[in-house]
């Protein structure tokens, strides 16, 4: 009687590789078993060649990657803890972002950001707003009260800064912002979405 092998895979959520490679066990699994020299063998375990046919997008699915294992390897009991699918995505090679394209975003960000600053005071007409605190805490009329406006819109940009918690590079503290919380919930949708939608075992035709 043999003795059954248990090993634990956690298969990785998502994983970049360049064009036309071979995909092995460990680019997108984390392996965990008692025995080091099976490890290593289930780890350098070639699972699937990246092809032209595959353009950007291939998603292994976790059944599919046992049923492969236990037939290469009779005596292992595998296990599977965490994620049910791997999404590959095929990295082309990185071209250099151009300081000139990146300049002409950062203009239209620019633009588009004061416009909506600005249409926003304009609609809850701020400048009123002003004059009127003015008017209440001095008495006296301004059309312009500089020392309540210069305070404002330094206020503005700090509670813009601190809002997104990031000034370029640098983070003021370990909590997400809410901008990182919708990116991360959008991608989380969008794996969900190619995870049903790409996934080869969905979109098998039955067999009669």
């Amino acid at each position: 009687m043999t003795l059954t092998n248990i090993v634990y895979l956690r298969m990785k959520k998502n994983a970049n590789f360049p064009n036309l490679c071979e995909i092995f066990l460990k680019d997108i699994a984390y392996v965990s078993t008692a025995d080091t020299s099976l490890k290593k063998k289930l780890e350098n375990t070639p699972i699937y060649r990246l092809t032209k046919k595959d353009k950007n997008l291939v998603v292994i699915d976790s059944f599919l990657l046992i049923e492969h294992l236990t037939k290469s390897y009779e005596d292992v009991e595998i296990q599977l803890v965490g994620p049910n699918q791997s999404i590959v995505r095929v990295i082309s090679s990185k071209k250099t972002n151009s300081v000139f394209l990146v300049a002409c975003v950062w203009l239209v960000l620019f633009i588009g950001t004061a416009m909506t600053i600005m249409n926003f005071h304009y609609d809850v007409s701020m400048q009123e707003v002003q004059q009127k605190l003015h008017l209440l805490l001095t008495g006296e009329e301004n059309e312009f009260p500089l020392w309540i406006q210069i305070p404002y819109s330094i206020g503005l940009g700090l509670g813009t800064i601190l809002f997104f918690n990031h000034w370029f590079n640098k983070r003021f503290n370990e909590e997400p912002s809410p901008l990182e919380v919708e990116i991360f919930n959008y991608q989380q949708d969008l794996d969900n979405y190619l995870s049903h939608k790409e996934n080869s075992l969905n979109v098998r035709e039955p067999s009669n």
